[in-house]
Order: structure tokens, then C-alpha cells, then sequence
């Protein structure tokens, strides 16, 4: 044998990672699933553990009960079968139902067929396939037939098989060596196919039964666990009744509800060693462990009578199966309604909300939601988060379990333990890349908090420390003065901007609909707010739009810039523009420096090139560059709010790579985690830290969070951050630079920027905006005239929440331009439709 060296193994590893990367997760389809029936996945503890006879054991109890009740039917899924035609689950089941009806005497009308298949198998077969795609797999169409009807009306079973392979060995493996591959998003959309089959009906139970155990590899390599995500169809976990079987099936069930699978109940042969009462106890009697009579062990044995022997726990499983199934659909179809009598939403006006318009979600999977619809036959169907759930989101569905895991691991390791002098590895590893990542170059210190707002009061309390610190003669400020009076510091901000809903963070942004009286009665704006120059696309080009506070001759110095990288380019700051923007900040600030005046700036905080909140609106690079130069100069602290902004929501890992400067201190939260769980972070420079620097504590940043550094949370954003950069991981990733390609259709964006209904376009890295156009009276953030039209998305699959007349679609760092294609082209569409009612 040959000797399994470190760089052999490393590339296998490689090898591995990559084959089940770009196999297995092409753009995923959106499904569409009936609940008008119960459908349940077979899973099993490990091979050769007796799924098909379980699953056979139902289909008898289901379908053999006479007499036969609305001539039920039962449908029978394998998606996967390698042995065949040797092994086929779905014969076999096929001729026990078939017998069984025979000694019961009870009418059944019964059908087999496997669909696609390895060439391989259509040879042995000796059957000349229809077709054979790229991949090698072939129409195999085989099918058999067989009645014992008695009756006028027969229940019917429908037994069918995927795709088949003929070695007996794990279907990863045949696949590869039959040259017969398939992709995971051709094998769901194919079963989803044939799952739709029986939506017209409601009295038919669907069994879906997979290969292996619950880890095993389907034929992309990834595993069937993760797979069948995409569906999270309630499962029947077939556990092991064999000494150390306890074991694998504990860690198969936690396997399971690791993905956010539902397992009605576990089943499994009797060894005679009493597995059951353990595994009862472990799972606390919530689900119900069933046992099986031994099963047979002579190969000539037909199985029939440990059918017959087996059928009252077989009776006991269907009820439990029926009743989950029934819980299920009356709690969904009651969430609505309960909803709008318990829920106060963030954001929203209750009166204007319907109980049929509210979101009923299932799930997620990656960046869908799977969404319950009462109206649509009691189906459950997928949409795209295109609002990334509040900006927060990013992760695809491989991540997304891997983030579980990692936030498993954590809290079953920490828990939550208290911050303040203890160090803990999560909080440890987060903090260091952070630094070596956001705030590389210029930051040296973390602060943990718990949100965007939070983040940001912090930062504002590390920047007016600083700003006193810095001008300790001109303010009056000493180690003995702990209070001045007399003096007011501000901050210097921009009109348009957000820094979150706490209230300190709303005095540091100008008057919106956030700050009205109705909102914040207390709200006086302690701040100096600039109107900023914005960069949108419109008719096919970047346009520089001027607010009125400029002079005639800074708008005869705007234009129109050929692409949007003109706007970041650097060589503008020798601009004639660059000197009337310096020449605005100065005169804007004049009135605020001085030891005569009682007011004084003491922050500039930025939303680093989008106004997210604020309706999307690009502020022009060059403006905010210097306005950062102005402050620097005066030595007023610099805050980047790059809640929004940060890791790669606009292309860039930090946006103060797209502005081509760095702050004093910078606040992230939404994307670092993934967003699987709330974690903020406010970074800061040596010289920021320092000014809290003292012989009393009082000096400290007096500050503080219960959950501050939470260990699950930073956990999982380490996790997110390594995934994002990594080009293995994140295949956007364009290695030199550590920027995202492109992930919006140029020509589309194009097209919709010149449609008749909209004002502007913004467009970069994750985020594409629209406004529409309106009159003065319906446009801002409480217009509705963007309703019909997002109705009309939620139709095509796209959940999205408008800013008033602005729309806008989010992906995640790693989604692909295929699909982002896909979300303009529909948006595209609808809009023709919009302008037209």
C-alpha cells in the first residue's frame, strides 16, 4: 500500500471540498410542497437497519385497513438506489404490499417504475434508454403493474425509484464510477415533481425513503442530511436496537434537529436489550420510541407473518404520523391571525396590516424562506430573502449548517460566561480578525456589544472622550473637572443618514420620519447636519447630483461619470470639486471652533457610501473623503457606522477600502455573524483607548453589556468572517484584492435604469436599489406606492420590504450572479407590468 502523506491527503481533501461545492449547489430551484397530505422522510440510524420494512410497515397499515376507508393511496418514493436491479427498495415493497393485500383480501391496485438510471443499468437491463444527458444518467422508463381488485374502488399504491445505479456501494461512489452524476438541484426538483403528483388529493400519505444512513453522502457527495433541507419534511428516524445502537441513534437524531428537521418518531427492531427506555429517557418522552418484533433471519423466510405479528406497532406509528401531520397544518393555519393579536412589529402600522397578507414562515434555507400558504392549497413554497432579512443575512444552505454547528458546539462548550477581564478563545479569535481583517492597519481594539445601535452609542462615547481629551485647553477639561458646564459637543453627520433606533443614536442623525414628536418626543438633534452630494444611475449613466446648499459653480464642476468606478477613483481629491467640498466643510464647521463658543463638534459619524435607512442613496466618495480630511485636521474624531455597510455588503470586506480612508473608531454588526445570532463590535484606534486611561475607574468607558462578547456569537461571526474571504468557501471572492465580482447583470441594470417607472438606480456589490418615480406628495418612507408591485414579487417568490417608493433586492456574499440574474429579470418584468396598471 501506498503511504498517506500530509500533501496527499490535503489534496484529496481539496479534491473533495471543490467536487461537492460546484456538484451540489448550482442555483437551487424554488419549490413548491402540498401539506393537503402528510409527507414524511425516512431516515435510518445507520445502513441496513430496516427503512424499507418500516416503510413497508406503513404502507400496510395505511392502505390494508378494510375496509378501505376514501380508497386511500399511498405514494412511494426512493430517490436514490444503488445495487439495483439486484436491491430495489421500491419492489420490494411493491411485492410485500402485493402480498399482503393477497392474505388480507383487501383490493389494492399497486405500480413500480424506476425513472433515470446509471447506463450501466439500462445494459444489464438490456433496455435501450430514450435519451442519455451529458452527465450519464438515461430515461430508464421501467415499470410494472399488478391488481388484486375486488372492488369498485381500490386504494393504490405508486412505487417509484429516482435514479438507480448498479454497484452496491455508496451512491457518491456509483456515480463516479458509472460516469452517472447528479446534481443535487436536478434530483430535488424531480422529487418535488413527483411529490406534486398527489396535491389534487387529500387522502394519500407520501413516503420519502432515503439511502443509508442520515450522514450518508448522496450522489454529489453531500450529505442526505443536508440534501433534503431544501424540503424539512418531517421525518421517521429508524434507529438501531443492536448493542451500541443507543449511540447512533442518539447521534443521528441530533444530526437531524442540528438542520432543523422534525422527527415524529423513532422505530426500531427489538435485540432484545431494552434500547428503548435509554432513548425514551433521552428524549424526555416528546418523541415516541416504537419497538419492532425481531425480524427474521432466514433469507427464505417472506416476511409476511412478522408483518402480520408487526402490525399493531405499525397502527400505533400511523396515528402518531396522521396526528404530527394534523398539528402541524392547524398550527400554521392558526399562526396569522395569532400573530396580529399578540405581535407589536417593528415598523409597521397594524391597521394597514391584513391577517392574509401576514408571512407565515415555516423555515430557512439559505437565503429562502419556506413560506406557508393557507390560499394556495396548504402549500408550503419558497421566497427569496431579498431584503436579507434586514440586511443581516448572507450565509447559502452549506453555510448555514455550518454556522449551526459551530453555534452548537459553542453554547453545549460556554454557554454564556461574563466579559470583563476573562478571555475565552471565541472572543478571542473574533477579536483578531477583526483586526487583522476591518480594522486592519489602523484599528487596535475591541469593544463588544449586542446591536447597531448599541454599537454606535458606544463609539459616540469613545469619540467625545477623545475629542476632550485632544482639546483639553480649549474645553476646559482635566483628571479634576469630571463635568463641564456650558459646553455642548455635537456631532457632524450627514442629512439621509441612520445610526439605529436607541435614543443617543438618533441625536446624532438629522430630523426624519424616525425622530419626529410622535416617535421621540425628546428628539432635539445634537449635531451639525450636511446636506451630501449623491451619485445615482439613471437613463444608462452615473449622474452627480447636487444638494441646493452648493454654489452654482460646484454644480457647474458635476456630471456624469462613464462607469462607477470613476466615482471611487482617487485622482478626483485634485478635483476642482474636492476644493469646493473642502471650502463647504470649512465654512460649515467655522462656527463650532474657537474657545468662545459653547458648542463644539467633537464627532463626525458617517454611513460610509450608502445611506442604507435613508433611502439607499450612494453619497458621493469624494465628499465624505473629505470631510474626514476637514475633521482630521481639527482633530475631531471619525466614526464609520458600518453596520450596514460592512463585510462585503458593498463588494468590500470594509467600505473604507471603497473610500480610500480610515477612521478612529468603526462599529459592525448584521453581516459579521452571518446573521444567524445579534453580535456588535465598535473598533477603535490605541489613541481612542487611551483617552480612557486612568487611576480610577471612573476614567473607564463605563459601559456595559450582560451578554458583551456572548461566546456563541462570536463564535459564529470568526466562522462568517473566515467563510466570507476565503475564495474555497466564497466562490464570488476575486483572490487579488479579496473583492466580490460582479454580482448584477450589467445589461439588466441598464434596462431597468432607463424604464419610464423608475428615478434611480443604485447598484454595488450586494445591493441593487430602485426608486420609483412619484410626485412630491407619495414619495418618502411612509408612501405606499410601491405595494402593488412588491405584491405582485411576493408572487414570483421574492419577499421584499420597500423603503416607501424605494425597492431594493439584497443578496449574500455568496450568492450567485446566476440567481441575482434571475431577481433583476423578475423585477425587470414586473415593473412593465407596474407602469401599465
Amino acid at each position: 500500500m501506498f503511504p498517506v502523506t500530509a500533501t496527499l491527503l490535503r489534496n484529496r481533501l481539496h479534491h473533495l471540498r471543490h467536487h461537492i461545492r460546484f456538484n451540489s449547489t448550482s442555483a437551487p430551484p424554488h419549490f413548491n410542497l402540498p401539506l393537503n397530505h402528510p409527507t414524511y422522510l425516512i431516515w435510518s440510524a445507520n445502513t441496513s437497519l430496516g427503512k424499507t420494512l418500516v416503510s413497508t410497515g406503513i404502507a400496510a397499515s395505511f392502505l390494508l385497513q378494510p375496509p378501505p376507508s376514501h380508497s386511500p393511496n399511498l405514494l412511494y418514493l426512493k430517490p436514490i438506489q444503488t445495487g439495483f436491479p439486484t436491491d430495489s427498495d421500491s419492489r420490494f415493497l411493491f411485492s410485500k404490499l402485493h402480498s399482503l393485500s393477497l392474505l388480507r383480501r383487501t383490493p389494492l391496485s399497486l405500480s413500480n417504475s424506476v425513472l433515470r438510471s446509471s447506463l450501466s443499468v439500462a445494459q444489464s437491463l438490456r433496455r435501450n434508454p430514450h435519451r442519455v444527458s451529458e452527465s450519464g444518467i438515461c430515461d430508464l422508463n421501467f415499470s410494472e403493474e399488478k391488481k388484486t381488485v375486488t372492488a369498485c374502488a381500490a386504494p393504490e399504491l405508486i412505487c417509484k425509484t429516482l435514479y438507480a445505479w448498479e454497484a452496491a456501494i455508496s451512491p457518491h461512489l456509483a456515480a463516479e464510477r458509472e460516469h452517472a452524476t447528479v446534481k443535487d438541484s436536478v434530483l430535488l426538483k424531480m422529487l418535488e415533481q413527483e411529490m406534486e403528483c398527489g396535491r389534487s388529493q387529500t387522502n394519500v400519505l407520501c413516503l420519502v425513503e432515503t439511502a443509508g444512513g442520515v450522514a450518508s453522502p448522496g450522489p454529489s457527495g453531500t450529505l442526505q442530511c443536508d440534501l433534503y433541507r431544501p424540503f424539512r419534511l418531517p421525518g421517521i428516524l429508524v434507529g438501531d436496537g443492536r448493542l451500541g445502537g443507543i449511540s447512533g441513534t442518539i447521534a443521528a437524531y441530533e444530526s437531524l434537529k442540528l438542520r432543523g428537521y422534525d422527527v415524529a418518531a423513532v422505530v426500531f427492531e427489538d435485540h432484545g436489550l431494552v434500547n428503548e427506555v435509554p432513548l425514551t429517557s433521552y428524549l424526555r418522552n416528546k418523541v415516541p420510541v416504537l419497538v419492532l418484533p425481531p425480524v427474521p433471519k432466514d433469507p427464505s423466510d417472506d416476511l409476511i407473518e412478522w408483518f402480520v405479528e408487526s402490525d399493531g406497532v405499525f397502527k400505533a406509528l400511523k396515528e402518531v404520523m396522521v396526528s404530527v401531520y394534523l398539528e402541524r397544518v392547524e398550527r400554521l393555519n392558526g399562526m396569522a391571525k395569532q400573530a396580529g393579536e399578540v405581535f407589536w412589529w417593528p415598523f409597521t402600522q397594524h391597521k394597514l396590516v391584513a391577517e392574509e397578507t401576514v408571512t407565515v414562515i415555516d423555515s430557512r434555507c439559505g437565503e429562502n424562506f419556506s413560506v406557508y400558504k393557507a390560499s394556495d392549497n396548504n402549500s408550503i413554497t419558497q421566497q427569496f430573502d431579498a431584503c436579507a432579512s434586514w440586511w443581516t443575512q448572507g450565509p447559502d444552505p452549506a453555510f448555514q449548517a455550518e454556522l449551526a454547528r459551530e453555534m452548537g458546539y459553542t453554547a453545549a462548550r460556554f454557554g454564556h460566561v461574563m466579559f470583563p477581564e476573562n478571555v475565552y478563545e471565541p472572543a478571542l479569535k473574533c477579536a483578531e480578525l477583526l483586526l487583522d481583517g476591518v480594522g486592519k492597519g489602523w484599528a487596535s481594539r475591541v469593544y463588544f456589544s449586542d446591536n447597531g445601535s448599541t454599537a454606535i452609542e458606544i463609539a459616540l462615547k469613545m469619540a467625545f472622550r477623545k475629542f476632550c481629551v485632544d482639546h483639553e485647553t480649549l474645553l476646559g477639561f482635566s483628571d479634576a473637572a469630571e463635568e463641564k458646564k456650558h459646553i455642548v459637543v455635537k456631532v457632524l453627520a450627514l442629512r439621509g443618514s441612520y445610526h439605529g433606533d436607541t435614543l443617543g443614536a438618533m441625536e446624532a442623525q438629522a430630523p426624519s420620519p424616525y425622530t419626529g414628536f410622535l416617535q421621540q418626543p425628546w428628539y432635539t438633534g445634537r449635531g451639525l447636519f450636511l446636506d451630501p452630494p449623491t451619485v445615482s444611475l439613471s437613463n444608462g449613466a452615473w449622474n452627480l447630483s447636487l444638494p441646493e446648499s452648493f454654489s452654482q459653480t460646484a454644480s457647474e464642476e458635476s456630471g456624469r461619470f462613464t462607469t462607477r468606478d470613476e466615482i471611487f477613483d482617487k485622482s478626483r481629491d485634485t478635483s476642482a470639486l474636492a476644493t469646493v467640498y473642502s471650502a463647504y466643510v470649512s465654512e460649515q464647521l467655522q462656527e463650532y471652533s474657537g474657545i468662545s463658543q459653547s458648542a463644539h463638534v467633537g464627532a463626525l459619524i458617517i454611513e460610509p457610501v450608502i445611506h442604507g435607512a435613508g433611502g439607499m442613496h450612494m453619497v458621493d466618495p469624494l465628499f465624505q473623503r473629505v470631510l474626514v480630511n476637514e475633521c482630521r485636521n481639527r482633530k475631531i474624531p471619525v466614526i464609520f457606522d458600518e453596520v450596514f455597510t460592512g463585510f462585503w455588503r458593498l463588494g468590500v470586506e470594509t467600505t473604507a477600502d471603497l473610500l480610500g480612508c480610515k477612521p478612529d473608531i468603526a462599529c459592525f454588526a448584521k453581516l459579521m455573524t452571518g446573521g444567524m445570532i445579534p453580535l456588535a463590535v465598535t473598533l477603535a484606534t490605541d489613541a481612542v483607548f487611551d483617552s480612557f486611561s486612568g487611576d480610577s475607574k471612573l476614567k473607564a468607558l463605563l459601559h456595559g453589556h450582560s451578554y458583551s462578547a456572548h461566546a456563541m456569537g462570536c463564535a459564529t461571526a470568526a466562522k462568517a468572517i473566515e467563510w466570507f474571504k476565503d475564495p474555497e468557501t466564497n466562490h464570488n471572492i476575486v483572490s487579488q484584492g479579496g473583492i466580490l465580482r460582479e454580482l448584477w447583470d450589467e445589461e439588466l441594470v441598464q434596462q431597468i435604469s432607463c424604464h419610464a417607472a423608475v428615478q434611480r438606480v443604485v447598484v454595488l456589490g450586494t445591493l441593487f436599489a430602485l426608486e420609483l418615480k412619484v410626485d412630491a406628495s407619495n414619495s418618502g418612507y411612509a408612501s405606499l406606492y410601491a405595494k402593488s408591485l412588491l405584491e405582485m414579487l411576493r408572487e414570483d417568490g421574492l419577499y421584499m420590504r420597500p423603503l416607501g417608493n424605494v425597492v431594493y433586492l439584497m443578496c449574500g456574499p455568496c450568492t450567485s450572479p446566476e440567481i441575482c440574474r434571475r431577481l433583476l429579470t423578475k423585477l425587470h418584468k414586473r415593473l412593465g407590468e407596474f407602469s401599465r396598471a
